[in-house]
């Protein structure tokens, strides 16, 4: 299990994380956009969230740090855009861990899975504390 910091911008994390890449001198990032995922017609795709970033990763100073815009309509504050996320290879420590966080907080997405992950949920904890969890199958990919 790894903790990492996820970074979110509001239509800018395509540049912001460019940059952090040139700073730190990582490889070039590979950057996944809401419109390179498989569309859901429950869920049309506005057409101005298609080119944001839904997912992009740095590895600096050997740690992970992932980068996502918000999506279209979704609240963004300055100075709270900043979660955790935990990764593991083991879903019952997923499921255990986030049923744990969840006690007094509210869940922003209950533990389910997509199409990059087999076990993934998203919270904020009884102190205010984002926090994403999400099952590593090992596949290499965003």
């Amino acid at each position: 299990m790894a903790v990492e910091v996820y970074l979110t911008f509001n239509g800018n994390c395509r540049e912001a994380v460019e940059y952090y890449a040139e700073v730190f001198g990582a490889d070039k990032p590979q950057i996944m956009a809401f419109g390179d995922s498989k569309p859901n017609p429950e869920y049309p795709l506005p057409e101005e969230a298609k080119n944001l970033v839904m997912h992009a990763r740095l590895t600096i100073s050997g740690s992970t740090v992932m980068f996502s815009d918000t999506f279209p309509g979704s609240p963004f504050t300055q100075g709270n855009n900043i979660t955790l996320a935990i990764v593991s290879k083991d879903i019952d420590e997923i499921k255990s861990v986030f049923n744990k966080l969840k006690e007094g907080g509210t869940v922003g997405m209950e533990l389910q899975e997509t199409f990059w992950s087999k076990c993934y949920g998203q919270l904020t904890d009884k102190f205010g504390i984002g926090w994403q969890l999400s099952h590593d199958s090992g596949e290499t990919g965003m």
